[in-house]
């Protein structure tokens, strides 16, 4: 699994073809989550723990000592199968190594629920839909982490 994590100051995701807000949070963490073919349930929980737990809020002297929790942070979890587009080769990236949409939404879904068993509040986005992502990326702090790269 690959995640592209970004504080915020406050995201959201819209659907274009609606209009429909379906997702928003405040002070807290984006994440955009791609699932791989080799990829599992222990992955997914592990990699929602980890997230989570990573101190990237600023505490009173400026450094980065504080978790989600911390800060009493939400998390906002989009899918992003193009984490895993592979641009080594010509100029249209292939997604090979993407998992398949039903490998993918479940794993994305126990992800989800990983996080709010920590008593995390979470928005999420709507899997295999055209989605629209506003953000404040708060530093800019932006996180990329790869379950493959342990």
């Amino acid at each position: 699994m690959r995640v592209c994590i970004q504080r915020v100051k406050r995201a959201s995701v819209t659907l274009p073809a609606t209009g429909d807000k379906i997702g928003e949070i405040g002070i807290g963490l984006l994440i955009l989550l791609g699932v791989g073919t080799e990829d599992g349930e222990n992955e997914a929980k592990e990699l929602a723990k980890k997230c989570t737990a990573l101190r990237i809020f600023e505490d009173e002297a400026g450094k980065m000592n504080r978790s989600l929790n911390d800060v009493g942070g939400s998390v906002l979890v989009v899918s992003q199968f193009t984490l895993y587009a592979d641009c080594r080769k010509g100029r249209r990236p292939s997604f090979t190594e993407a998992a398949l949409p039903d490998k993918a939404d479940r794993l994305y879904r126990i992800f989800v629920e990983t996080i709010k068993n920590l008593g995390i509040s979470v928005a999420t986005g709507a899997f295999r839909n055209e989605m629209h992502v506003e953000l404040i990326n708060d530093g800019p702090v932006t996180i990329w982490l790869d379950t493959a790269q342990r």
